[in-house]
């Protein structure tokens, strides 16, 4: 089974990447950082009788990457108990590759997925990040994928998550169970 990693984080080599890579190290899987591609936030044309106008950005590139392989860890820092500004805007405009002619089978090739999330906040994250973990249960079931789990690691500063060992452990473990 083939794993695309989605990094949502603006950090680089933060706490949520670390804890990402013990479940997929940096070596395995494609690891996809949002940083470091540009996507445009979603303009709402659904209801326009033109639809979307066209945007020169990287989104559909990301979008065949992720059509090729069978699983999806979202990893994101816990921001305001939700997940990254990136990690939003790019799933925002998959409202736009829903409608748009070069994906017809989206949402198709979609029901294919197994989702997994790892995310990394500071303030009580195993309570305050529920939200965040039902706000991805929500797209899957959206997009009819699998959600099949999650970790939710404790880190404030840089660093310290290698403190948190009951989330390195669920991490090293996901694909496991």
């Amino acid at each position: 089974m083939k794993t695309v990693v989605i990094h949502g984080s603006t950090r680089i080599n933060g706490n949520t990447e670390y804890l990402t890579y013990q479940a997929v190290p940096k070596d395995k899987g494609t690891h996809i950082y949002l940083r470091d591609h540009n996507i445009h936030p979603i303009v709402d044309q659904r209801h326009a009788e033109e639809g979307f106008d066209k945007i020169n950005d990287d989104l559909k590139d990301l979008i065949d990457i992720i059509l090729e392989h069978d699983i999806i860890l979202f990893s994101t820092p816990i921001y305001w108990y939700s997940m990254s500004g990136p990690m939003k805007i790019f799933i925002d405009r998959w409202s736009q590759i829903l409608r748009d002619p070069e994906y017809p089978h989206f949402r198709e090739e979609l029901r294919k997925k197994k989702v997994y999330l790892i995310a990394v906040g500071g303030d009580k994250p195993s309570i305050k990040g529920i939200p965040l973990v039902q706000q991805f249960n929500y797209i899957c079931q959206f997009y009819d994928m699998s959600f099949e789990g999650y970790v939710v690691g404790r880190a404030s500063k840089p660093g310290q998550i290698v403190h948190d060992k009951r989330a390195l452990k669920q991490a090293s473990l996901l694909f496991d169970t």
